[in-house]
C-alpha cells in the first residue's frame, strides 16, 4: 500500500485515470465509510440500470455529510442524472466521489459531465515521491510506475504482459469499436513505437495497414481511456518558424515497453531516451494534478531539429524543461534553454538528466532525475 499525494477535495468530484492506477485503493483509503456503488460487479450494473430509482432511495437512507462513491461511473453513465438531481434537491448534505477510466463513454452518451458541480482530478502512476524507495532509473525506465509492478517487482513482466493483454488489446478494443483485433494489435505496437515522437498519421496508417481515420480513431481512444496524451507545440514569441505537429506519449514506460514485447529485454540506450521524456511527462502531469496548478504543457520545435522537451505555462510564467538520458551533461545541453531564457521567453529551465550531479548553469538547473521529481512533487516548478 502507498501513500498517495492527492489530497481528498472538500467537495463532490470526478476522478479519471487510467486502469491500474490505484484509483480504487485510494478512494478506499480515503473514504472508508463511504455508501459504495461498485459498477466492476455486474450485479449492481444491472440492478441500477433496471431501476435508477434504487440509487437516489440508498443516498437518501445514508445520514446528510455521507459520502456516496460510484466506481467506474462510465459503465452506467445514466447515474449521472441521478448524482445532478440528487445536488440539485440536496445541495452538498451528500458529497460524491464519481471514478472511471474512460471519458469516451461519457461523450458518446452525451450524459451530462455535471459541469461546474463537481471538481475533477486526475489519477496517475506512482510518482517517484510516492514510491518512497530510490531505484535505478533502468528499473523505473524498464518497468514503469504501475502499483502493481511496484508493489511486487519480481512478478512485473507478468502483471505488464497482462495489462497489454488483457486490457489494452482487449478491452481497450472495445471501446475502439472495431473488431479487426489483428488491425488494433498492429497500430498499438506503431503507436509504442512512435512513443515521445511528432505523429505522421499517414505514415501510422500505413504501418498498421488501415486507413487515416481508423488511426484517427484509434488515437482517440487511446487519449480517451487516458493510456495516451497528445503534448502540443508550444508557439512561442520567437521569430523563426517552429513546428507545429503535436507529439504523442504513452502514460506509462513499462506499458510502453510491453506492448513492443520488449520487457523481458534488457534496457537498450536506444530506448532510455524516449523512456526518460515519458517518465518525466508523467511526474510534470502527477504533480500539476496533485498541486491544481492548473497552467498547459507542450513542447517547442523548429524545422532544424532545435527543441525544448515540455513547456509548462501559465499566466506570465513560463518553464522549459529539457530531457537528456546520458550519465554526464555537456553545456550545448542547456543552450537552447539558456538562448530563450536571455531573450525572455522562458522565466525558469530546468535540464533533467540520468546523472547524479546537481548543478547550474547561467540560470538553467541542471538535475538528475530523482532530484527533478522531488521538486516537482513539492509543487517547486509552478511558483
Amino acid at each position: 500500500m502507498y501513500l498517495r499525494a492527492l489530497g481528498l477535495p472538500g467537495q463532490s468530484f470526478l476522478l479519471v485515470g487510467p486502469r491500474g492506477t490505484g484509483k480504487t485503493t485510494w478512494l478506499r483509503q480515503a473514504l472508508p465509510h463511504a455508501e459504495w456503488f461498485d459498477l466492476l460487479r455486474m450485479a449492481t450494473v444491472l440492478e441500477l440500470a433496471r431501476d435508477p430509482e434504487r440509487f437516489r432511495a440508498r443516498v437518501e437512507a445514508r445520514p446528510r455529510g455521507t459520502w456516496v462513491v460510484v466506481d467506474e461511473v462510465p459503465k452506467l453513465p445514466a447515474l449521472l442524472d441521478e448524482v445532478q438531481s440528487l445536488i440539485a434537491d440536496h445541495g452538498t448534505a451528500y458529497r460524491f466521489a464519481l471514478c472511471g477510466s474512460s471519458a469516451r463513454k461519457l461523450r458518446r452518451m452525451e450524459v451530462n459531465l455535471l459541469a461546474g458541480r463537481v471538481a475533477v482530478r486526475q489519477f496517475f502512476p506512482l510518482t517517484l515521491a510516492e514510491l518512497g524507495d530510490s531505484l535505478p532509473l533502468n528499473d523505473l525506465l524498464r518497468f514503469g510506475m504501475l502499483p502493481s509492478v511496484r508493489a511486487e517487482p519480481t512478478h512485473a513482466v507478468d502483471i505488464l504482459d497482462a495489462y497489454v493483454t488483457t486490457y489494452l488489446r482487449e478491452e481497450v478494443q472495445q471501446e475502439a469499436l472495431t473488431k479487426d483485433f489483428a488491425a488494433f494489435s498492429r497500430f498499438l505496437e506503431v503507436a509504442a513505437l512512435s512513443n515521445g515522437q511528432v505523429v505522421n498519421v499517414a505514415g501510422t496508417a500505413r504501418d498498421a495497414g488501415v486507413t487515416r481515420m481508423t488511426v484517427a480513431r484509434y488515437y482517440q481512444v487511446l487519449v480517451d481511456t487516458l493510456i495516451g496524451f497528445w503534448l502540443p507545440a508550444w508557439q512561442s514569441k520567437v521569430r523563426i518558424k517552429e513546428v507545429r505537429h503535436p507529439k504523442f506519449y504513452l502514460f506509462d514506460p513499462g506499458v510502453a515497453r510491453a506492448l513492443l514485447g520488449r520487457i523481458r529485454e534488457p534496457l537498450e540506450a536506444a530506448e532510455r531516451g524516449a523512456l526518460l521524456e515519458t517518465l518525466v511527462l508523467h511526474e510534470l502531469r502527477a504533480a500539476m494534478s496533485v498541486h491544481n496548478a492548473g497552467g498547459d504543457l507542450s513542447y517547442w520545435r523548429t524545422p532544424a531539429g532545435v527543441e525544448v522537451d515540455f513547456i509548462w505555462r501559465r499566466g506570465r510564467r513560463v518553464v522549459g524543461v529539457e530531457v537528456k538520458a546520458s550519465g554526464r551533461w555537456r553545456r550545448e545541453d542547456t543552450a537552447v534553454l539558456r538562448q530563450l531564457m536571455d531573450e525572455k521567453v522562458l522565466t525558469a529551465g530546468y535540464l533533467v538528466y540520468g546523472g547524479s550531479d546537481v548543478r547550474r548553469d547561467r540560470g538553467i538547473d541542471v538535475l538528475p532525475f530523482e532530484v527533478f521529481a522531488g521538486r516537482a512533487a513539492r509543487g517547486g516548478l509552478f511558483g
